[in-house]
């Protein structure tokens, strides 16, 4: 395992090292506590579909970010996933099972990808791994613990401090125990949507956006009370419907935000705010970043 972080990049057009439609990549790679962490961030246009790679390892990739086309873990590369989108999306694999990654229009992908030394970490978490939990795959899953500790890994992978190291370690200790030290546990308490209640939903709200949508039609869509509906939608994507809405909104001024042409202005009419200084509060309270920021941090 590493035991001291590196930066690796690669920025090439063609590149015979990159996947097709890939027209760069940079990674920040580290090691903590048994697990190596990488933050890739992938320049796109057009569809991309490639193996993903440490198929030898159990690890699990944690989306951070994407623009354009929703990502989508893959057990065979012509394959669809069974499992419909979810905002912050991640995924397990075991060791020796191999995944594709696959998008029909990614812009810009963000993810973290942990890999795990199990017998490192098996010493030294003193409640041991479970066995079902190392060992089964988890296609496109949310989990609001988890995502925002990978978060923090990717803002620390190359911070020099010598604090970040405890701090790292905290980090992916507490991704550890929640992934492994127990069978995986819903994302709240309570029973969530059906498949094809979640498919609909989100295909209702997706093709009425960024338009007011109310509580009482999703709830309609699926024959549940506004009540059930809200419980059974937070534990299927741990988001509140509100929050789904909200984050897909800031999902597609991303994507109008990689075409330097628009205005902050227009993004901001076109996704339903009310003016640009609401929606660049509004994004950057979910990105960190205000959108002329972000925008050029992406495409430089």
């Amino acid at each position: 395992m590493l035991k001291e972080n590196s930066l690796l990049q690669l920025r090439a057009e063609n590149s015979p090292e990159l996947p097709e439609n890939v027209l760069g990549l940079t990674v920040a790679r580290r090691a903590w506590n048994g697990v190596r962490v990488d933050i890739t961030e992938f320049r796109c246009v057009g569809r991309v579909s490639h193996r993903l790679p440490y198929a030898t390892e159990a690890r699990l990739n944690v989306l951070l970010e994407e623009v354009g086309s929703p990502c989508e873990p893959r057990l065979r590369m012509n394959q669809p996933c069974p499992i419909g989108h979810l905002p912050r999306h991640m995924h397990f694999a075991p060791a020796g099972l191999e995944i594709w990654g696959y998008s029909a229009d990614a812009r810009f992908v963000k993810d973290a990808n942990l890999t795990f030394d199990l017998a490192v970490l098996g010493e030294r978490l003193a409640a041991g791994l479970n066995a079902d939990a190392t060992s089964t795959p988890r296609l496109r899953f949310a989990d609001p613990r988890i995502w925002p500790l990978a978060k923090l890994l990717a803002d620390v992978v190359d911070d020099p401090d010598p604090s970040t190291q405890l701090y790292g370690d905290g980090l992916t200790a507490a991704i550890v125990a929640r992934l492994f030290a127990n069978p995986p546990e819903p994302v709240t308490g309570g029973k969530g949507l059906a498949p094809w209640q979640l498919r609909r939903t989100v295909e209702y709200l997706e093709a009425h956006l960024p338009e007011r949508v109310d509580l009482a039609q999703l709830a309609a869509l699926v024959g549940l009370s506004q009540s059930h509906f809200s419980r059974a939608f937070k534990a299927s994507t741990g988001m509140a419907p509100y929050q789904w809405q909200l984050d897909a909104r800031i999902r597609r001024a991303q994507v109008l935000l990689i075409d330097s042409r628009n205005s902050i202005e227009f993004v901001a009419a076109a996704t339903g705010f009310a003016d640009a200084v609401h929606f660049g509060r509004r994004f950057r309270n979910l990105t960190g970043s205000a959108p002329g920021t972000w925008r050029r941090d992406r495409i430089r």
